[in-house]
């Protein structure tokens, strides 16, 4: 079978502006081969900064963020589309290649309906009318098992969920039955058993359609669920090229080797989880619209342990942090800390309880002012809480540098020159310098690739040791559970479903949505998803 694409010797350049420097171009992809056939799938993996979207956006000749093909060639159906100019360019994208991101949410414009931006390409490049467009659009809402497929056009974007929302992106993609598309990390956001559902469907729709995919993800165990090729890149250059079966079960190079191997860390739990720093007693919540989000959460977390929250979107996790810092005030229960009732709302509570607790956010891009220094960014709580001003805040700042293994190089520097590692590290630091007795951690390692998460989690465990902290751990991931939790609380649509350490909680009899949601944790074996969906298909026609 002829290469659909076939990309040669890809160098991509992009400037640097170093803090202090002159500007300087920079390689960002060095060299980079493959081929892809019609109908089949390439992975692209590798840590942050490797240069898979880079890669992936070439096939629609675009350079993002000031980034500009420099050499090699990109042929579609043999033609190298470097060469044909703006005009032949525009004629490519969203008609033979198209491009689904990471963030549906951000990609879709609120104020428009669904089903007329899933047929808008289409319709523009006249490729179809608007009414065929509308039946290619009904035939992929069904194909990508989307709920009322008749009507579902007729909504808006916040009026569906994240992973309807993101194959929603999928049919946008395939509504011009484009030759290629471009899947960059389309479910790194999405919950496990959310995942399953939008691979399962993205799976589908590539085989319904015999469309060619470029896959880009950090997480190896979901690309071997999707490929039939997978490339591993490091640092703009390709590490290892091979089948799935190859890369999974047979890698030639360390660092592949610690790809397939980071998943299987774990960590053995506290002997004695019985004395309580944080209570949480019959906790019930509701939004200002009156909508209950909690309904009677007890729980406890032992000082310089670690108590992982897990369950799917919605499930109230994140809703629970915010009653423990304050942020939404419970309409019933209390949480004790130390002993001490605190007070529901943060407006209320004096200095020190606030310091006592402080919270790391999934999205350190979002929660750091881009415009301060990493100085000013970690210096702010210890003016608050401390007074810290001049030289003595400065000598902090870079004592909490070395104590997150940067170094005090990064402390003039703006979040923007910092990879997203480090800026989760920065985000860290700056939860330190309270010098807090408990750290609610909402998500902080599901942006990151494995090992660079690996890494985050090891501090995380140094520091607990170091400082006797404790942590409620927030996430979707099961494996982060094994690696670092003591206890575990699984939420589901607000409620506690399972409370206790976390060889009893994760260990059976399970109740039917736990068994779903361990279930759900993709593994490194080839056909593993088509597994789990046979046995959803069984268990669903038992029922």
């Amino acid at each position: 079978m002829p290469e659909l694409l076939s990309v040669r010797n890809l160098k991509i350049e992009a400037t640097s502006y170093p803090p202090g420097e002159l500007p300087k171009r920079v390689t960002i992809v060095d060299g980079v081969s493959f081929d892809l056939q019609k109908g089949k799938v390439l992975g692209l993996i590798g840590e942050s900064g490797a240069g898979k979207s880079t890669i992936g956006l070439s096939a629609l000749a675009y350079g993002r963020g000031g980034a500009e093909i420099t050499g090699g060639e990109v042929l579609l159906d043999g033609t190298d589309i470097l060469t044909l100019g703006k005009g032949g360019i525009r004629q490519i994208r969203g008609v033979r290649v198209c491009y689904v991101a990471q963030s549906a949410a951000a990609a879709f414009n609120p104020a428009h309906k669904l089903g007329d931006q899933v047929t808008e390409a289409s319709v523009k490049h006249g490729l179809m009318s608007k009414e065929e467009a509308r039946k290619r659009a009904l035939y992929l809402f069904q194909v990508l098992g989307l709920p009322s497929p008749e009507t579902f056009g007729d909504r808006y974007p916040h009026q569906v969920s994240g992973g309807q929302l993101q194959r929603a992106m999928t049919a946008m993609a395939l509504c011009s039955n484009p030759s290629l598309i471009v899947f960059d990390e389309p479910t790194t956001a999405l919950d496990v058993t959310t995942q399953i559902d939008v691979l399962a469907a993205i799976k589908h729709a590539i085989e319904a359609t015999h469309t060619a995919a470029l896959y880009i993800t950090h997480d190896l165990a979901v690309v071997a669920q999707i490929s039939d090729d997978i490339m591993v890149l490091r640092h703009g250059k390709t590490v290892e090229y091979g089948s799935v079966q190859q890369i999974t079960e047979a890698p030639r190079q360390d660092y592949t080797r610690a790809l397939v191997n980071v998943r299987q860390a774990s960590r053995e739990e506290a002997p004695d989880q019985s004395g309580a720093l944080l209570k949480v007693e019959n906790i019930s919540a509701e939004y200002s619209n009156g909508f209950k989000v909690l309904h009677d959460v007890s729980l406890h977390v032992p000082k310089g342990q670690t108590l992982a929250v897990v369950g799917e979107s919605g499930s109230g996790k994140s809703t629970l942090a915010r009653v423990i810092t304050g942020l939404l005030p419970p309409n019933e229960g209390r949480v004790v800390f130390g002993g001490k009732a605190l007070t529901p709302s943060l407006r209320n509570r004096p200095n020190d309880d606030l310091r006592r607790i402080q919270l790391i956010f999934q999205m350190a891009d979002t929660a750091m002012n881009p415009r301060q220094t990493i100085r000013d960014i970690i210096g702010r709580p210890l003016t608050f809480y401390y007074g810290l001003r001049g030289a003595q805040k400065t000598a902090r700042v870079k004592e909490l540098l070395d104590q997150i293994e940067m170094g005090n190089g990064f402390i003039d520097r703006y979040p923007a020159e910092l990879s997203g590692g480090q800026k989760q590290r920065v985000a860290i630091a700056r939860a330190l310098a309270a010098k807090p007795e408990l750290i609610l951690c909402d998500e902080p390692t599901s942006a990151l690739d494995p090992l660079v998460a690996e890494g985050i989690l090891k501090l995380f465990l140094r520091l607990q040791e170091e400082e006797q902290l404790s942590y409620i751990f927030i996430t979707h991931d099961l494996a982060i559970v094994r690696a670092i939790a003591d206890s575990v609380a699984v939420m589901h649509r607000g409620k506690l479903v399972r409370f206790g350490p976390k060889s009893k909680a994760l260990s059976p009899p399970f109740d039917d949505y736990i068994d779903l949601l361990l279930k759900s944790v993709p593994e490194m074996e080839i056909g593993w998803l088509e597994c789990v969906l046979a046995t959803r298909r069984m268990e669903s026609a038992g029922n």
